[in-house]
């Protein structure tokens, strides 16, 4: 912060003050010029203010000073961020994400209770403490079930001689192993992050479960996660998965008759549901690069996985470790628009499209205006495969209509004159 003992004015330096005034303004007004439209520091930004102010104070009907003033309270503006009304259309997303939340945490808790009814007639009676294997009868706990709380996965999982387990309860309560290296656990578990992918983001990842399971084994292990065992083994029941609930979202159930070995309650009816949402269902052949990036944007946040994948280059979603990377970057898209943007503009005027291989014979090619239909073909049908990339820039806006960060640029390609596909699907918004 300037102030007016080192930078005094009066009338006979009047000039050169408001000239090195200027100076520090126009850094500012560079300073904003690059963060186009995003926050952040700058560092001319208190150097060209206060000068001014004290310009101001000492000069106010100077047309340089006034002059100077407009200036520096344009660059505020601009400093503060770029801002736009978010209507409710583009937060309807959100609002249809509320209501099926809502119907899959009634239908989930349904479930559970309808479950526990079946099942009643052969719950352990007591849950802690735990059978205490070697005094108590085999008959009175195998082939009993249990409702297990607060299954920490995979916080209290461990690797042991006869199988991969999650380890409940302590050594003072007794303990429980609940086996999950078989379909039995990875049947339910996997329609829980079907759950999460397809209805409701804002499950994250699920650390905390309620486990219906029965007892069908007895095991001696030391439930400890690492290579180095410190503590005694365990003696304890083995508790085989029939269904994972996380309260308030879904359930999970084992199902050996189905192709993944398990669905989530009322997976069947979710693709119905969702497609009332769908605002744009298809890609069109004759797509822009700009409206191929809306409707990827709009794909990830009506949840509609198809239509995602049909935007992105096939090339990029040919192999499982490609399909395994779609996924990925499929959750952080969801995250990213439900932790920190809720809206992605396409600047349409910025969109910059060049041929990397082949001919060119677009308008912005001279010698295109030289040649004939015929001259062109010929000469193409020499240059081989026509490649050509589109970068499509695109500004993120949060729920209150403020930009995130600078412009982004998403990379588009087309081969032959066909469609348009996006190659750096990865990239945030």
């Amino acid at each position: 912060m300037v102030d007016k003992t080192t930078f005094t004015v009066d009338r006979t330096n009047l000039t050169m003050r408001i000239q090195q005034a200027e100076m520090y303004l126009k850094e500012f007004e560079n300073e904003v010029k690059r963060a186009n439209g995003a926050t952040g520091v700058f560092r001319s930004k208190e150097d060209a203010l206060s000068r001014i102010m004290i310009l101001n104070e000492f000069a106010p009907d100077d047309e340089r000073v006034k002059g100077l003033f407009e200036r520096a309270r344009k660059c505020v503006m601009g400093s503060a961020g770029n801002f736009i009304e978010i209507s409710d259309d583009m937060l309807q997303y959100l609002k249809n994400e509320e209501e099926i939340k809502k119907f899959y945490s009634e239908k989930s808790e349904n479930g559970w209770k309808k479950l526990i009814e079946e099942h009643k007639d052969r719950m352990l009676e007591k849950v802690f403490p735990a059978p205490d294997v070697l005094e108590a009868k085999q008959e009175d706990y195998i082939g009993k079930y249990v409702v297990l709380d607060e299954v920490r996965y995979p916080m209290n999982q461990f690797m042991g001689v006869t199988g991969e387990f999650i380890r409940v309860g302590k050594r003072s309560t007794g303990m429980y192993f609940v086996k999950i290296d078989s379909r039995r656990w990875l049947g339910p578990y996997e329609a829980v992050k079907r759950y999460r992918r397809q209805v409701d983001s804002t499950m994250m990842e699920v650390d905390t479960w309620t486990v219906l399971g029965e007892i069908t084994d007895l095991t001696m292990e030391v439930p400890e996660a690492g290579e180095q065992k410190v503590g005694g083994p365990v003696y304890a029941p083995v508790v085989t998965p029939v269904a994972l609930y996380v309260p308030g979202h879904v359930l999970g159930i084992y199902d050996g008759e189905k192709e993944k070995s398990g669905y989530f309650v009322g997976e069947e009816e979710v693709k119905k549901i969702k497609e009332s949402w769908y605002t744009v269902k298809s890609v069109p052949e004759d797509v822009t690069p700009e409206r191929l990036v809306e409707i990827f944007a709009q794909a990830i946040k009506e949840k509609n996985y198809d239509l995602y994948c049909d935007c992105i280059q096939p090339e990029r979603r040919v192999n499982e470790i490609q399909q395994d990377l779609l996924l990925y970057f499929w959750d952080l898209h969801q995250e990213r628009y439900h932790g920190e943007y809720v809206y992605a503009q396409v600047q349409k005027e910025e969109t910059k499209i060049s041929v990397v291989k082949g001919y060119d014979n677009s308008s912005a090619n001279l010698d295109a205006y030289f040649l004939s239909a015929e001259d062109q073909r010929k000469i193409a049908s020499h240059y081989g495969e026509k490649v050509e990339y589109a970068s499509v820039q695109t500004v993120a806006f949060d729920a209150h209509g403020k930009q995130l960060g600078s412009p982004v640029r998403r990379n588009l390609i087309r081969t032959n004159g066909g469609r348009w596909y996006i190659r750096d699907y990865e990239m945030r918004f």
